[in-house]
């Protein structure tokens, strides 16, 4: 929830729309020639040679994607941008630009959004990413934004999600399920707070998770590593809503099967013992969780020795033939069927 500060608070009506964006976005700092012009004008002016361009857009509503009972707006504006970033970075691309677009009603004060840009900035100056446009508007009841990313690549760079082939091996980088339960955690803090306003939360034990939820990090890192490793995936897609539903998605559009192994699944010790506390399924959580923000992606087996040993990168599977299905197969050997179980119904556990 908004803290109310004892300094005096600027309504946003005081500024009025020109010049809460110049007020917003006069620090910007451009980091790529290919930006001609950026904020100030009627459009941005983009100039981009012998490239192909990506853009990608992601929509985030209060209420539906995010609590400002525990999201503070710095975290929020940073996470906003990721969202974005990790789109292109799963295309094997490298983003240059961003626009935001904010609706926000009024019981949002100028400060309110100072931190919620601040996020941004800070997104922007981390992944050197130019912020070039976009528009503030007002809401009757909360806040929106809506980001659009745009990046580039060369035409043979660039890894869509229908290139997989059977015998490919599937790898995805990091580890997962950290973000769900971060949120599953805040959740429940929050649920005690409502009940005792003078408790403190104890959350010295939940630190990854709850970072993994409230800042994401986009895997930029790993178009630099695989092309340093000169691999380039068959197919590729960043895991945001969860790794079972990605895999399908690859598969689908390869017309593809898999088998996928339980045991590969990479998991943070805090994953499991979280787990074991809330009494989850630490796999059912990795599988259907979301908002992980790391990549999934399949490679030729003739790549395996060049990642083979990388802590960055874990082959958890391989693509068969569409004919002979897409399974989990479980520590005890068993086949299950793969299915997209979704937000909804990891909420009803």
């Amino acid at each position: 929830m908004l803290e109310n500060k004892n300094q005096s608070q600027t309504t946003l009506s005081d500024l009025g729309e020109f010049k809460l964006i110049e007020h917003l976005t006069n620090q910007i700092k451009i980091h790529h020639k290919s930006t001609i012009k950026g904020v100030g004008d009627d459009c941005a002016v983009l100039e981009i040679k012998n490239k192909q361009i990506l853009v990608t857009t992601d929509l985030l509503v209060e209420g539906v994607h995010f609590d400002l009972s525990y999201m503070p707006l710095k975290h929020l504006g940073y996470k906003a941008v990721m969202v974005n970033l990790s789109d292109v970075y799963a295309m094997n691309g490298e983003a240059k630009q961003i626009t935001v677009s904010i609706a926000v009603s009024n019981r949002f004060p100028l400060e309110a959004l100072e931190e919620l840009y601040a996020g941004i900035h800070l997104a922007c100056a981390t992944y050197q990413v130019d912020l070039v446009g976009g528009d503030t508007t007002s809401s009757t009841k909360g806040i929106l934004i809506s980001i659009t990313a745009i990046g580039e690549a060369n035409k043979e760079d660039i890894v869509y999600r229908d290139g997989a082939k059977p015998s490919d091996l599937l790898v995805v980088t990091g580890d997962l399920g950290a973000a769900y339960l971060g949120l599953q955690v805040l959740e429940r803090e929050k649920q005690v707070f409502e009940v005792n306003p003078n408790s403190q939360p104890d959350l010295e034990n939940y630190t990854y998770l709850i970072e993994r939820h409230l800042k994401p990090e986009a895997r930029k890192d790993v178009v630099k590593l695989l092309k340093d490793l000169k691999v380039k995936p068959t197919s590729m897609i960043d895991i945001s809503d969860g790794l079972s539903s990605e895999i399908l998605h690859l598969c689908r559009q390869s017309k593809v099967g898999c088998n996928l192994y339980e045991d590969k699944i990479p998991l943070d010790q805090q994953v499991i013992t979280t787990c074991e506390e809330f009494n989850m399924d630490s796999t059912t959580i990795a599988l259907s969780g979301g908002e992980d923000y790391e990549l999934l992606f399949t490679i030729s087996q003739d790549d395996y020795p060049k990642i083979k040993g990388n802590p960055n990168l874990t082959v958890i599977g391989h693509i068969t033939e569409k004919e002979e299905g897409k399974y989990l197969i479980t520590r005890g050997n068993q086949k299950i069927e793969l299915t997209a179980q979704g937000w909804n119904a990891m909420k009803e556990e």
